[in-house]
């Protein structure tokens, strides 16, 4: 197999909705998803993923400077307009490095044929790159029909529409919509697979009940694979619930690799594999992963976290920072980034600056067990006995809650920062017990201070990464 960097690298732009109604934007944003989902099923090509694509949606730039923002050697374009139950695609094919139009072609199909549009463009594309020095064979179909029933496919486009909106309202509307698909074609697993994500996003903003939401999570994963087994989507549920309602590492990194393993090119499972070997201190293994996921979804967020995590971890801490601050430049509410840049704080002794900011910070932009454990954590290090003892009080009797999960991790760094070695591990065997699923990311947190070298630090370690 080819890796990554020698790979040709397609970017597949927003498709323009020249409809006469706006409300087909997401027919034109849909297909555009579809055709980017359908290249990535090609081994021998790297397809840059939706969100960095639709990052130049609407926007006026040249070609060339898209190219070199998203390090790609191939850019398609193009458009939609429907009238009635008529669709004309047309579509065009750039080469980045002089801007040439290798082709130009159009599709004026009925309505109901647009999976075979896709793969008509899909199959055109790697004809073109044949013709231009790129020598693979395409062995396996470009796309596997989703479902027969156009009028399904046709919602579920605008489903996942609304679900990339990422607001409750949307994400809602999304619900409905896949529910309705389902009505349709209750063999459609992409269909679960969306209202697991749904429901998921529901659970961890907290939008529903957490409970509620996680239980229709399960539901939804488990019927879309009763239906495909292979389905990369279908694991990486499976590896969610694994890790974060589980707290068992070992079976969302079982999971991962078999979304891996069915869809190399697939940017938030490459993101989690680095992510799991992150959080056990194997780097090594977490690069590549974490180069193949900037090297699809460059221009993405969380992404783009993920790589200030990866320096986080390896205590690369300066580094770490001006990466999360390039990110906070950007979107002052990014809650990852303000989470760990404050344990980058913490590390750097720059205690007032952080206590400030914490302090001053939009009520509701952290959840309270997140503000108050940061704020515990940093008048523990700066040694402020009185302060800090108050808030410790306060954090140990929130930790108090079994579904407490922020709480539980916290309060486990406040006890590793003060040396209170026996109350760590008393703490930690009982949050384990609880299947606080946090403590799988703060277990081997830089924060831990001199807990390693405790002899039972090795047999948690391995208890909670390998033993599962």
């Amino acid at each position: 197999m080819k890796t990554p960097s020698h790979r040709p690298t397609i970017a597949v732009l927003p498709f323009k909705n020249f409809s006469d109604q706006n409300s087909y934007e997401y027919f034109s944003d849909g297909i555009t998803e579809e055709i980017i989902n359908t290249l990535s099923n090609l081994e021998f090509i790297q397809v840059i993923s939706r969100r960095s694509s639709f990052y130049f949606k609407n926007k006026d730039i040249p070609i060339t400077q898209i190219g070199v923002q998203l390090n790609a050697s191939w850019i398609l374009e193009g458009s939609v307009r429907i009238t009635k139950k008529q669709l004309r695609i047309s579509a065009h094919f750039v080469r980045v490095s002089d801007a040439i139009h290798l082709w130009t072609e159009t599709w004026d199909r009925d309505w109901e044929n647009i999976l075979e549009v896709q793969r008509e463009i899909g199959l055109l594309i790697s004809d073109k790159l044949r013709e231009n020095g790129e020598h693979f064979d395409v062995n396996i179909p470009l796309i596997e029909n989703k479902t027969q029933n156009s009028r399904a496919f046709d919602l579920y486009m605008k489903a996942r529409y609304h679900f990339n909106k990422w607001n409750l309202k949307d994400v809602t509307t999304a619900i409905q919509l896949y529910e309705h698909v389902i009505e349709l074609d209750n063999q459609f697993a992409d269909a679960y697979v969306g209202l697991a994500d749904a429901y998921s996003f529901m659970a961890t903003t907290q939008f529903m009940p957490p409970e509620e939401a996680w239980k229709k999570t399960v539901e939804n994963t488990h019927k879309a694979f009763a239906i495909n087994q292979d389905h990369p989507g279908v694991h990486y549920q499976l590896a969610n619930l694994a890790f974060f309602t589980d707290c068992n590492y070992r079976n969302a990194f079982t999971h991962i690799q078999k979304a891996l393993q069915n869809k190399p090119g697939y940017p938030e499972a490459q993101q989690f594999m680095a992510f799991l070997y992150m959080l056990s201190g194997d780097f090594e293994k977490a690069l590549p992963h974490l180069q193949f996921a900037l090297g699809i979804d460059p221009l993405n967020p969380e992404t783009l976290f993920y790589k200030a995590y990866y320096h986080y971890r390896k205590k690369d801490i300066r580094q770490a920072l001006e990466l999360l601050d390039s990110l906070l430049q950007k979107n002052p509410q990014n809650v990852p980034a303000i989470v760990v840049r404050a344990y980058c704080m913490i590390l750097l002794k720059e205690y007032d600056d952080l206590i400030e900011k914490i302090e001053s910070m939009d009520e509701g932009l952290l959840i309270p067990h997140e503000q108050l454990g940061i704020l515990c954590l940093a008048h523990i290090s700066k040694g402020q006995t009185k302060t800090a003892r108050t808030l410790l009080n306060k954090l140990e009797k929130e930790a108090q809650n079994p579904t407490a999960f922020q709480a539980h991790s916290y309060l486990f760094l406040a006890y590793a920062r003060l040396k209170r070695y026996e109350d760590a591990f008393e703490l930690l065997q009982r949050i384990i017990k609880l299947k606080s699923s946090v403590i799988l990311i703060t277990y081997a947190d830089p924060l831990i201070y001199d807990l390693v070298k405790d002899k039972r630090y090795g047999i948690f370690f391995k208890k909670i990464y390998f033993d599962q």
